[in-house]
């Protein structure tokens, strides 16, 4: 491994991936296996822009969202995603907010801001996160990163029946647009593009079930710590 690395440091296990991957569910379970902390750094810009639109504040307005990041303490605890008492789990999964949460997450004022949130969460017995950039930007010494992916179709399919049995209203044709687009978004930014990370096992779960992609996941760590 290339990236300075601190032996005293938890371990992570970084699993990064383009929207409606599936990596929130597989990392959730990693975490669960191995007894470890979970952190879904998505949740954080879906949180920003949840906070962004009921304040108005333009998604746009680069500073205005910094600050409003710098601001957030929210807490993780048993499927629930806690801010001031609340719990916007659901909330949050409206693809009006993951659309905003795409669109302010270009601005590199925003991510710095949310960096150290972030790197908050690397905590014993040790880590698994889930984002974008997991392994590239924010725990480039991560024992394990993943790039978790899978074809726009088959994507679109599991966010249209996640999204349909929370009771959210969804079409499947605009979902794949909307797919499509926050790839190009996401892999043509500026600050911290998504792509694998360096020596990122490269893992397409397009014909995996949710348990086979678990395991490819424990193994590739398993191999990696005992060698």
């Amino acid at each position: 491994m290339t990236d300075d690395h601190d032996d005293n440091a938890p371990p992570v296990i970084a699993i990064d991936g383009p929207t409606a991957s599936g990596k929130g569910t597989i990392a959730q379970r990693v975490a669960d296996a191995f007894g470890w902390h979970y952190l879904d750094s998505g949740a954080l810009y879906r949180i920003a822009a949840l906070r962004a639109l009921r304040a108005g504040t333009p998604l746009d307005d680069e500073e205005a969202l910094a600050a409003l990041a710098r601001a957030l303490a929210p807490q993780f605890a048993q499927g629930r995603i806690l801010v001031d008492g609340q719990d916007v789990a659901d909330a949050i999964r409206a693809e009006a907010v993951g659309s905003a949460a795409s669109r302010i997450a270009v601005h590199p004022a925003l991510r710095a801001a949310l960096v150290d949130l972030q790197r908050s969460f690397r905590r014993p017995p040790g880590l698994v996160a889930d984002g974008r950039d997991m392994g590239t930007a924010i725990f480039p010494d991560a024992s394990l990163k993943v790039f978790l992916t899978a074809s726009a179709e088959s994507r679109a399919i599991r966010r249209h029946k996640q999204l349909i049995e929370k009771g959210f209203s969804a079409n499947l044709t605009d979902l794949l647009l909307d797919l499509r687009e926050r790839d190009a978004r996401d892999m043509q930014r500026a600050s911290a593009p998504l792509k694998p990370a360096q020596g990122a096992l490269l893992l397409d779960s397009t014909d995996l079930t949710i348990e086979q992609t678990v395991e490819a996941v424990l193994d590739a760590y398993r191999r990696r710590t005992e060698s």
